[in-house]
């Protein structure tokens, strides 16, 4: 039961310990924002629990350090390492993983879609700080 506790009922009736929530690998890794298939083989073919989540997140281990500093990067993490959405990396033809040194070239380069992708990603960010504003104004007159 991925995402839910379930109780364990014992002969007596009595509800004992709950079982821990488990998600499926791409669901931690995306929670780690790694690249699922760049992980190790066993992090691949199990399944996650909270607790070794959270483990992974206050100490991680070598592996993941590594795929954080030099990748490859899952889009999500290109995408607002680039500082352009998704959707502004499939625009540009980026639809593969990239590592640190790849993202870090593009940077360097940047190319005609780089460079509109991030003015239109800035308009967004602007629009949606006065929208957020004009809401919090509406709120403190009522």
């Amino acid at each position: 039961m991925i995402g839910r506790r379930a109780h364990l009922v014992t002969l007596d009736g009595m509800t004992s310990h709950k079982t821990p929530q488990t998600m499926k690998p791409a669901t931690a890794a995306k929670k780690l924002g790694i690249y699922l298939e760049a992980t190790p083989a066993e992090f691949q073919e199990g399944v996650v629990s909270r607790d070794e989540l959270n483990a992974l997140q206050a100490d991680p281990p070598e592996w993941l350090r590594e795929l954080r500093r030099n990748g490859p990067h899952p889009r999500q993490v290109v995408a607002a390492r680039l500082g352009v959405s998704i959707g502004g990396l499939a625009r540009g033809g980026i639809t593969t993983p990239l590592t640190t040194e790849q993202i870090n070239e593009l940077k360097a380069e940047s190319p005609d879609w780089l460079q509109r992708e991030r003015a239109t990603q800035a308009e967004v960010r602007k629009e949606t700080a006065r929208v957020k504003e004009r809401d919090a104004q509406r709120r403190e007159q009522h």
